[in-house]
């Protein structure tokens, strides 16, 4: 997991080419998100965090997101994960 708020603009980019970064998410809220998600980019950077998988985010102890990743959310919410 890495926070947004430690790792340099040039230095995310990388990880994300290098798709080392998959995932983003609400460190505040416990929610995680593909990076294309629009509720997501409205986040600050003291709440951003990054998964590299999203075992890892469920291992964080994270949540899907409800509105990029519904089918996930469902089994979620329905106790299946």
């Amino acid at each position: 997991m890495f926070y947004h708020a430690t790792i340099s603009t040039k230095e995310l980019h990388q990880r994300i080419k290098n798709k080392a970064i998959c995932f983003g998410g609400n460190n505040r809220l416990k929610i995680y998100r593909t990076l294309q998600c629009l509720s997501g980019k409205r986040l600050t950077k003291i709440n951003r965090v990054f998964f590299s998988s999203e075992e890892e985010a469920i291992q964080q102890q994270y949540r899907p997101c409800g509105h990029c990743m519904k089918a996930a959310y469902k089994k979620w919410k329905d106790g299946l994960i």
